[in-house]
C-alpha cells in the first residue's frame, strides 16, 4: 500500500531520498564504493586504520572540546593538551613517526588559538553548534550531515570546517557541495540565515572562505537532488534483481591504492598498487 493510500488519499507521497554529503561523494567518486559502503550486506571487510584519518580526526576532537570550553579557558596550552587527551597513534609507521605527527598537531592547534580563531572578536559572537547533525527536506530529497562548527557573527551563521591535510584550492569553499549543503540546512535547523562557508586548514591557518548567493545555493541542492536521483534509482534497480556491477560500476583511478575496500575489488587493485598506511600523511 502506498503512502497516500495509507492516509486515505488518492494519490501517491512522493518518497524522499535520504542522503548525506559523503553519500552524494562517494557514489560521484566510484559507484561500485557507494554499494559496497552503504547497500551489500554482510558489508565487505575493511582495510585497516589510515594514520592522515588518525591525525584529522583527533585534531578535530581536540577542537571541539576546545570550543566546550568558555572562551576564557580555550589558551594555547589547553588546545595542545586536548591533543594529548584525545591522541591515538593507528595507522603509523612506528611510534617515532606518531610522536612527530602528534607535536605537529599540538602546534597546529596552538596556534589556531594563539592567532585568535578561539576567541569571539565580539561579544555577540560565538560557536553555536559543535559536531552538530543538520537537515533539510527538498520536495525529493532529504538531506542531512555533521557540521564541524557553526559560528554566529551577527545575524547570520558561518558553516566552518576544518582541514588538516592538503591546502584547500582557492575555489575549494565556493566549489563544496558538501559546505553549500551544510550552510542550506543549518539555516533551516537553527532558524537563522547561513550563506559564508569557511575551509579552515589548520597546518597553515589559511582561512579559505565563500560567500554564496541563494542561487548558488539553490544549484548546489539542484545537483544534489540529481545525484541522488541516480543513486536511488541504482539502489531501486539492484532490489528489484539487477546486476550489481553493471549498476554500480567501478570507477579506476589512482585513489584505488588508498581505497579500504580494495580488497573486495579487482579493478581497483589492478588500477594502482596498495598504498602504505601513513602515505596521506602530509610531509
Amino acid at each position: 500500500m502506498t503512502a497516500g493510500a495509507q492516509l486515505g488519499w488518492d494519490f501517491d507521497l512522493p518518497r524522499l531520498v535520504r542522503v548525506t554529503p559523503a553519500k552524494l561523494a562517494n557514489w560521484a567518486d566510484c559507484p561500485r564504493r557507494y554499494r559496497m559502503t552503504y547497500l551489500d550486506r554482510p558489508a565487505p571487510a575493511r582495510g585497516g586504520a589510515w594514520a592522515h584519518a588518525t591525525l584529522g580526526a583527533v585534531v578535530h576532537l581536540a577542537l571541539r572540546s576546545l570550543f566546550a570550553l568558555p572562551a576564557a579557558r580555550r589558551t594555547p596550552s589547553a588546545a595542545a593538551a586536548l591533543v594529548d587527551k584525545h591522541w591515538v597513534g593507528e595507522g603509523f609507521r612506528d611510534a617515532a613517526q606518531a610522536r612527530a605527527y602528534r607535536e605537529r598537531a599540538r602546534g597546529w592547534v596552538s596556534d589556531y588559538v594563539e592567532d585568535g580563531a578561539a576567541t569571539p572578536t565580539d561579544v555577540d559572537d560565538a560557536a553555536v553548534a559543535l559536531e552538530q547533525w543538520v537537515t533539510v527536506s527538498t520536495e525529493r530529497i532529504v538531506v542531512e550531515g555533521r557540521a564541524d562548527r557553526i559560528d554566529r557573527r551577527g545575524d547570520e551563521l558561518v558553516i566552518v570546517d576544518y582541514k588538516t591535510g592538503r591546502s584547500p584550492r582557492a575555489d575549494e569553499a565556493q566549489t563544496s557541495r558538501a559546505l553549500a549543503l551544510y550552510a542550506v540546512a543549518a539555516e533551516r535547523t537553527l532558524r537563522r540565515s547561513c550563506v559564508q562557508v569557511e575551509l579552515h586548514h589548520l597546518p597553515t591557518g589559511s582561512v579559505t572562505a565563500w560567500r554564496h548567493d541563494r542561487a548558488s545555493l539553490a544549484a548546489h541542492v539542484a545537483a544534489a537532488e540529481e545525484t541522488a536521483a541516480e543513486l536511488s534509482a541504482a539502489a531501486d534497480a539492484l532490489a528489484a534483481g539487477g546486476e550489481a556491477d553493471a549498476l554500480f560500476p567501478a570507477r579506476p583511478a589512482a585513489r584505488c591504492g588508498s581505497c579500504d575496500l580494495r580488497r573486495s575489488c579487482p579493478e581497483g587493485r589492478a588500477a594502482a598498487p596498495e598504498r602504505e598506511p601513513w602515505a596521506l600523511l602530509a610531509p
